[in-house]
């Protein structure tokens, strides 16, 4: 169905062509676009009747009246003001126009269901490649899985937003996942890297934050080439979202290819986590460690396990950073300072992490 939003900027443009008042019309009677200010939103008598009427139009009290049909349905009334020959002409102008759009949109509403159930795996793989070819989406194209979170009020149009961003892409889908998720399944190029990739996905979120003063979280899935995959691109995309949140939390774009060990922990068992926490910390927990000591392990590890540029970076004595770095030895038996010991506690941060968020994601 047309938004009532396109609706009035169609004959918005028709009124700055034709100086004629428009209105469209819903079967039901309530004005739903309009150049007439004082009445929008009214509810207009006689429209049912005209609805249920074999006349294709009429005149009553000053304007001019045309069905919109959808399969032979009247979807729309199309009002304009004016009884001479030209406000005809002007109606049925609008009337041929608001028809295109609505068979336009018919193809894109079954495009995007298609898109969805693709996505969603409700598809046998014989109706995959049969029902692309009837709505003329090719099989065998590179594409890639571009999932977009947002806070936005769902008034705001940010479906049309990001087809707007790629207007002469017409091989790509854009759909609502719900009132707060966005696909865009993009078809690419055979040779695109990440880091071209990873670019477009900059370019929606700082559109889309530009426009909407919102912050936007975008999750990008492998490349494929098969239509029948795009769901697993899809799959990976909602992982890597879920990865992104809980092991990069200050990254608003994440791409699944480089989420590294998280990836991993992330499909753990959680009675595995526990058990692995309660052997490496000895029944302690990451509670039990203070503030400081959690900032300066992560200080120690963004520094490639260098204490004099940890020290330096910290403003601390080198002393210091080794007598903190020693008391955590006493509390795990891990020196830090040992590669193997400071992979094993980075994991130990990662996997406690990982148990938090699943916590409060039960509740």
């Amino acid at each position: 169905m047309i938004s009532n939003q396109i609706l009035q900027s169609t004959i918005d443009g028709l009124k700055n062509i034709t100086r004629k008042d428009l209105s469209v019309i819903e079967k039901e009677g309530k004005v739903i676009a309009t150049t007439e200010e004082e009445m929008a939103g009214e509810q207009l008598d006689g429209i049912n009747d005209f609805v249920g009427s074999a006349a294709e139009s009429q005149m009553v009290s000053g304007y001019q009246y045309f069905k919109v049909y959808d399969n032979g349905v009247p979807e729309y009334v199309v009002q304009v003001k004016g009884d001479d020959e030209e406000s005809y002409r002007i109606g049925k102008i609008t009337t041929f126009q608001i028809q295109s759009l609505l068979v336009a949109y018919k193809e894109r509403y079954d495009k995007d269901n298609f898109i969805k159930n693709l996505l969603l795996d409700n598809l046998l793989l014989v109706d995959i490649y049969s029902r692309a070819k009837k709505l003329h989406i090719e099989n065998n194209v590179r594409r890639i899985v571009f999932l977009i979170e947002t806070n936005i009020d769902k008034e705001m149009n940010i479906v049309e937003m990001v087809r707007n961003i790629f207007p002469a892409k017409t091989k790509d889908f854009v759909t609502a996942v719900d009132e707060h998720c966005i696909i865009l399944v993009k078809e690419i190029r055979e040779k695109e890297v990440t880091e071209e990739i990873m670019k477009t996905a900059k370019t929606i979120s700082d559109t889309i934050s530009a426009e909407t003063g919102s912050k936007v979280f975008i999750s990008i899935g492998t490349a494929v080439n098969d239509l029948k995959d795009v769901s697993r691109s899809y799959k990976e995309a909602k992982m890597a979202l879920e990865v992104g949140r809980i092991f990069d939390s200050e990254k608003n774009i994440v791409n699944y290819e480089q989420l590294g060990i998280g990836r991993l922990i992330y499909q753990l068992p959680l009675p595995l986590c526990k058990m692995f926490i309660r052997e490496v910390l000895h029944g302690l927990t990451i509670d039990d460690f203070d503030e400081e000591t959690l900032t300066t392990v992560g200080k120690f590890f963004e520094n490639n396990l260098n204490v004099s540029e940890t020290s330096r970076q910290l403003y601390i004595h080198r002393n210091t950073l080794v007598y903190r770095l020693d008391k955590l030895q006493k509390m795990t038996g891990l020196d830090l300072r040992n590669f193997d010991d400071a992979i094993i506690f980075k994991i130990t941060l990662m996997v406690s992490r990982y148990m938090l968020f699943m916590e409060k994601m039960s509740y």
